[in-house]
């Protein structure tokens, strides 16, 4: 790993120099696109790692990839005095693909990752430490000019990730494996996907397929000029074994959602419902959440100032034992929308949550979020990040679970690397102390190194 890093910190600084024309990194890096380079006569070594032409006929190669340093410190992050108490721990993840166009028609993206974790109590997790695994492997067909097929192992990330998201935050993305067909138009585009869910392991190469499929739906978006934009979509899942405090069980779950949404200078908007039925063992589903996000840009003003609120209604089970189960499944969540830290999950939640960011130049941005969190149901407990059950809450009254109150800072040194830090202080509130003989306030702080190419 020493030698790894090495490298990276030489290449950092050849890349330090070169020309930043065509570049922009996507989250998805198979989105980015670099065929403008074919036309550029004055080509540099970098800009030939990034569109190396084959033959005619638009055959080419494209390489890129990332490595990312993080530190996490913690302190009472299971909210009790006499647990686990401070913790720290480093994490390392390296991303490396390489994109293959064979003419107009047909592509093939492949990209190996890398996360581990050093240090801490534990035994990492599943978030934290896979060493070596095929993150993307498929092949896209095209269709024709508007619709594409792809087959294989695939990263997914809709909409803001509430419900199907590739977990950037953690150190170990979330991948999947099955088919999907994308039609886009100008101002239209739809997937439709039948997926399998990978279990995760730590070693080299031993991620397992579950061999049956998990997840299946369709996602529209529509883009209305000077009007906003609409997402429909519907989401199909099974699980073999779902935990909620109603039990343990099989379950297929719909999920029904729109969302209405615009960002960019001024007033910015971010509206999505969603409506889930299904069957849990011999039990009926019917769940759903509101989501509200408003916010204003003053484009105008130094350091353009941005002050927001969010709002989201997340049900819960209102009784035990009525035959119908009533909470809210995020499916493959992304983990920090309730902060880069959440202590809660969006299930069985209603949350409040003002957050303002500034941003004194192009390179630096600041922001400070404060998230109040409540049970939506007092015969349902709390819920992980990822949406996994995590403490009853049948035997307490009390809905308010406390506050997280987050600060984070971005510096953009050059498209090539970034450096982020956040600090989060929650709150315990009511139901915690209920629930746990000794609470204790928890604390974290993180510090990220991101180096992309």
């Amino acid at each position: 790993m020493k030698i790894v890093f090495i490298y990276f910190l030489v290449a950092l600084g050849l890349l330090a120099q070169q020309p930043l024309s065509a570049q922009s990194f996507k989250l998805m890096r198979y989105n980015e696109d670099y065929t403008n380079l074919s036309a550029d006569t004055a080509r540099n070594w970098y800009h030939q790692l990034k569109y190396a032409p084959l033959r005619d006929s638009g055959w080419y190669a494209s390489f890129g990839g990332e490595a990312r340093y993080e530190y996490v410190l913690t302190q009472n992050e299971d909210w009790s005095k006499t647990g686990v108490g401070t913790d720290q721990y480093a994490l390392q993840r390296y991303l490396l693909h390489a994109d293959l166009h064979l003419g107009q028609r047909v592509r093939v993206f492949a990209q190996l990752s890398s996360g581990t974790q050093l240090g801490g109590h534990f035994e990492p997790g599943p978030l934290n430490e896979d060493q070596l695994n095929v993150q993307n492997l498929f092949a896209d067909v095209r269709l024709s000019k508007r619709l594409v097929f792809r087959a294989g192992r695939q990263e997914l990330d809709y909409g803001t990730g509430r419900l199907i998201s590739v977990r950037e935050g953690t150190n170990v993305r979330k991948y999947f494996t099955g088919a999907k067909i994308m039609y886009s138009a100008p101002h239209f585009g739809v997937d439709g996907f039948v997926m399998m869910n990978d279990d995760v392991r730590p070693g080299i190469f031993d991620n397992q397929p579950t061999r049956e499929v998990n997840l299946w739906g369709a996602y529209a978006w529509w883009a209305i000029p000077a009007s906003g934009n609409v997402d429909f979509y519907y989401l199909g899942a099974h699980r073999d074994e779902a935990v909620y405090e109603e039990g343990i069980d099989r379950e297929d779950r719909h999920t029904l959602a729109t969302r209405y949404w615009k960002y960019g200078r001024g007033f910015i908007y971010n509206l999505e419902a969603a409506w889930q039925f299904g069957r849990f063992g011999t039990r009926s589903i019917r769940a759903w959440t509101l989501a509200i996000d408003l916010g204003y840009v003053f484009d105008h003003l130094p350091w353009k100032p941005s002050l927001n609120l969010r709002n989201d209604y997340i049900s819960g089970d209102r009784r035990t034992g009525d035959h119908r189960l009533g909470t809210f499944s995020p499916l493959y969540p992304k983990g920090g929308y309730f902060g880069f830290n959440p202590r809660v999950g969006p299930a069985n939640l209603i949350d409040l949550h003002p957050y303002a960011v500034l941003s004194p130049g192009e390179k630096f941005s600041f922001q400070a979020d404060a998230v109040f969190n409540w049970r939506y149901s007092l015969n349902d407990g709390i819920y992980r990040p990822s949406g996994n059950f995590n403490t009853a809450g049948s035997g307490s009254h009390k809905s308010y679970i406390g506050a997280a109150w987050l600060l984070s800072a971005d510096y953009t040194f050059s498209p090539f690397v970034k450096l982020s830090c956040g600090a989060q202080y929650f709150q315990t509130g009511a139901f915690v102390h209920d629930i746990i003989s000794t609470p204790a306030d928890s604390y974290f702080f993180n510090t990220q190194l991101t180096f992309k190419f």
